[in-house]
């Protein structure tokens, strides 16, 4: 169980996370919504410890990990896989090596400074990019992938971890709905078949309701919505995006493109 109580994060007098409480079950498939600007990124880096809560305790299967230092916060990083919206991959490195880089919380010595990894370890990563169907390019250069390969890739990276959770942080925001529906289905197998829970910020709404069994609302550092897609009607959506965006939805909002929308009213 992944547990928040009451966690607040300020940066100087804007306050990013108010007073929020979750509890998601091992095993989840979460999607987080709401508007630019609504807290969603900064309470996936509040969990991974990227950034320390002003108020409140995050926990982790009953283990409280908002007050973890050093070497056991590394721990919890590995633990808690991260997926950006940028990728964050090294484009002049070849996709294995990337993929590899997910394995440096368990290497000792300077083997990975020279590109040089255990023979264990490449095997790994060779099956990890067979399972997202990416072992064909594991001697290309990242530079020369589209953006959803990259994507993939970055994925690769991550359950090269061994994570218990991943969050994915809007990685489909710069996608074609192609590559969207891969990176999706991507995430959405990883979950089905590793057990693995995974929180993912969206600005799709129709994604959302398609891919999470549960979907979390946000709207000024607060949870507004949290409940099951079929819940997602014009009243919640009002609550999440507010007046103009409901306006603007169809008889079908499940079919609305969020981030297009948000762009034609703002």
């Amino acid at each position: 169980m992944l547990e928040l109580k009451s966690v607040s994060k300020s940066f100087g007098s804007k306050a990013a996370v108010k007073d929020v409480s979750l509890a998601i079950p091992v095993g989840s498939m979460v999607g987080i919504i709401g508007r630019s600007g609504a807290g969603k990124s900064t309470l996936l880096r509040l969990i991974n410890r990227l950034c320390d809560p002003t108020e409140g305790k995050i926990l982790w299967r009953g283990q409280p990990i908002s007050e973890l230092k050093g070497a056991k916060l590394n721990q919890w990083r590995a633990r808690c896989g991260m997926v950006f919206q940028q990728f964050n991959l090294s484009p002049r490195l070849d996709v294995l090596t990337n993929v590899l880089i997910g394995s440096l919380a368990r290497q000792r010595g300077l083997g990975p400074l020279f590109k040089v990894f255990p023979i264990e370890e490449r095997a790994r990563a060779i099956l990890e990019l067979h399972s997202i169907d990416m072992e064909e390019v594991a001697l290309q250069r990242c530079s020369t992938l589209s953006g959803g390969q990259q994507q993939r890739v970055a994925i690769a990276r991550t359950l090269m971890q061994s994570p218990e959770i991943i969050l994915a942080d809007e990685p489909i925001a710069s996608l074609d709905p192609a590559n969207s529906q891969n990176v999706m289905e991507t995430l959405a197998g990883i979950n089905r078949d590793r057990g693995i829970t995974v929180l993912v910020n969206l600005h799709a709404l129709d994604i959302a309701r398609r891919f999470c069994a549960r979907i979390i609302g946000m709207n000024d550092g607060q949870i507004v919505f949290d409940g099951p897609p079929d819940a997602l009607n014009a009243a919640v959506i009002d609550r999440i995006y507010g007046r103009q965006f409901v306006e603007n939805i169809t008889e079908n909002p499940s079919q609305m493109e969020v981030k297009d929308t948000l762009e034609a009213v703002a």
